[in-house]
């Protein structure tokens, strides 16, 4: 790999022919005719071919290496829109938006045209789309595997009030510029069938999983570019295709739909994130999602750690498998499926290579909000795998009973099968019984998964539950989305503070620097300023920017609570008004520091308190009554 001092140099002739070249042949437009869309096309898929060679050239650089590589799993990746970003990890930004000039084009409103690719949904999309910008940007070695959604979750939009969903088209018609297909990669995955006992050559009797329906998985690879050191990591997506071809003579007779109901019926896998599970129709295609996703993942992983002359024995030297979350966990059994029915490894050195690869990431408290999954289903869906979990938690189970011998509550609690009506697997605790690593993602989320979530788990395996504080990537939640901020924050260090976060502790110097407050108000100011311009132009409501804005940006959801924070809001300016007892008090942190006051903020006092309207006073409020 390219170090940061070794970073290719940027030709902007040659980058402007590939923009021209395009735009003409690629996208059949000229420069006197082109639209906006065109020219971002153009302009995206001349940068993707950039980034295309780094990824080939980092794969290369990375096969002659003895690192450890990261195999991160994550059913979303909420990435973004990717252009701006990339062009400021390539550090090529000013050059572009000069070339893009001599076009006659600005590059900030050319960027507005991408669109932002339906791969995730929330938080965990977020914190995995940021942990792959993190590991490329350190260069520690890895592969991102998600899935190739055709329309993510939906497009939201409003009219008279409600919400209306439709399907979100990501890729337009042109497809989307950021990405390339792998069909070297192509994978086969089954579901379904029976599982069969044979002898094999050796006179060794085994089981064998004889699926009933095929599909394939074809790959798709995000290149996710390293900041300024010419690094790029592929985000791999598996998109499912039927294995059997066009019946051209059932087309040809009039069955058109027969003709093609295998891809129709396959291609409903990746159709979208996350499709409603309320109807067993849904939960056996979001079980069928699963499984696709990790069984192609866990063959590709294979496939290049073979493909380098590596024994499967040395596995987990060269790759560890990250699990984001529970929804990859049913890479565990299949693992251990290939590794015994496909490589012929007896159960005891299997579960040595397997219990010594995975980690897991939890992301929730709740019990309740915990995965499960039928057995029933599981065992018809997969029935190879259901019988590796029931001993893998005969396994797990056995080691509960020798350190607690007897008490029956802690079998119950930590087994991987919940009992009941129906028996329920457990993926969290299938992900902490094999796992080597179990992290939160963040310190006190961690100690509460120790004490709270998973005591009994850290009192049988006490070295296992770690923390991993997952962050967020400064390079575009502050360089690229607050340029006013970065720009000021430039001015003022010394050295890429982008690459090095711990050099923005230097800014403390400047806490009490009055000039240095009023450009940093300023650029909220105009932060505001751009977001209320926006509201005004596209509904029409005009925002007082000397007011505190408490914006937040994320789905509304059965289990999500931002809608009680609005109701909050109102309650509290509602009892203003109308409660002549009600008593706030306002902490209002003003500049320098030692100008804090605590203001008792009544009915009668609420004009006066002109303070509130200074654009340098931040306020928190604590309610009593």
């Amino acid at each position: 790999m390219r170090t940061q001092t070794q970073a290719a140099v940027f030709n902007k002739t040659e980058f402007k022919q590939a923009v021209l070249a395009h735009l003409t042949g690629t996208y059949a437009q000229t420069p006197e005719t082109a639209t906006d869309r065109g020219w971002y096309m153009a302009m995206a898929k001349a940068l993707t071919d950039m980034s295309i060679g780094n990824l080939v050239e980092t794969e290369t650089a990375l096969a002659k290496k003895n690192a450890r590589k990261v195999n991160y799993l994550s059913m979303e990746f909420l990435i973004g829109r990717m252009t701006g970003n990339n062009l400021i990890a390539m550090d090529i930004y000013p050059q572009v938006t000069e070339v893009m000039a001599e076009f006659g084009i600005n590059l900030t409103d050319l960027l507005e045209e991408e669109r932002d690719p339906a791969l995730g949904n929330g938080g965990l999309g977020r914190l995995a789309a940021c942990f792959m910008d993190s590991l490329v940007a350190q260069e520690f070695p890895a592969v991102g595997y998600g899935l190739h959604y055709e329309y993510g979750l939906f497009r939201q939009s409003f009219k008279d009030s409600e919400q209306k969903e439709s399907p979100d088209a990501w890729r337009g018609i042109e497809g989307y510029p950021c990405e390339v297909v792998r069909p070297e990669l192509t994978q086969t995955v089954g579901f379904w069938g029976d599982v069969e006992t044979y002898q094999d050559e050796n006179g060794n009797t085994r089981r064998r999983w004889n699926p009933a329906m095929e599909v394939e998985g074809r790959a798709w690879d995000i290149p996710v570019i390293g900041y300024k050191n010419n690094s790029t990591y592929p985000l791999r997506l598996w998109e499912c295709h039927a294995q059997a071809p066009f019946n051209l003579a059932r087309f040809n007779d009039g069955d058109y739909i027969g003709a093609q109901y295998g891809e129709l019926e396959a291609a409903n896998l990746t159709k979208v994130l996350y499709p409603n599970d309320n109807h067993e129709q849904g939960k056996v295609l979001r079980l069928m999602q699963q499984y696709f996703h990790c069984a192609c993942s866990v063959a590709d992983i294979l496939r290049r750690h073979l493909a380098l002359g590596r024994t499967i024995e040395s596995l987990p030297e060269f790759e560890t498998i990250q699990l984001n979350d529970t929804h990859p966990t049913i890479a565990i059994p299949e693992l251990m499926r290939v590794l015994m029915d496909d490589h012929g490894l007896a159960w005891d050195k299997a579960w040595h290579i397997c219990s010594r690869t995975f980690a897991y990431t939890n992301h929730t408290l709740l019990p309740e909000a915990l995965e499960t999954w039928s057995a029933e289903l599981i065992g018809r869906l997969l029935p190879r795998h259901l019988e590796i979990i029931f001993k893998i938690n005969a396994q797990m189970l056995a080691e509960v009973e020798a350190k607690w011998p007897g008490d029956v509550a802690k079998l119950r609690k930590l087994s991987l099968i919940q009992e009941g009506d129906h028996q329920m697997v457990r993926m969290a605790n299938l992900c902490v019984a094999t796992s080597y690593a179990v992290n939160g993602v963040a310190a006190l989320h961690s100690e509460l998964v120790k004490k709270d979530l998973f005591p009994e788990f850290n009192a049988l395996y006490p070295e296992r539950l770690l923390n991993v504080t997952n962050g967020v990537t400064p390079r575009r939640w502050l360089k690229f989305c607050n340029p006013g901020l970065a720009e000021l924050i430039n001015e003022h260090l010394d050295g890429d503070w982008a690459a090095d976060l711990e050099s923005l502790s230097e800014l403390n110097k400047l806490a009490g620097n009055k000039t240095f407050q009023k450009r940093f108000m300023a650029v909220k100011k105009q932060n505001k300023q751009r977001l209320a311009d926006w509201v005004s132009a596209n509904m029409g409501i005009d925002l007082n920017t000397n007011a505190i804005f408490d914006v937040q940006i994320k789905r509304l959801h059965e289990y999500k609570r931002q809608h009680l924070n609005l109701l909050h809001i109102l309650s509290l300016y509602q009892r203003l008004l109308n409660e002549p007892g009600f008593d706030m008090h306002l902490v209002c942190l003003s500049s320098p520091p030692r100008q804090r006051r605590v203001m008792r903020w009544r009915k009668t006092s609420f004009t006066p308190l002109t303070a509130l309207q200074k654009p340098s006073t931040m306020i928190h409020v604590s309610v009593t009554s």
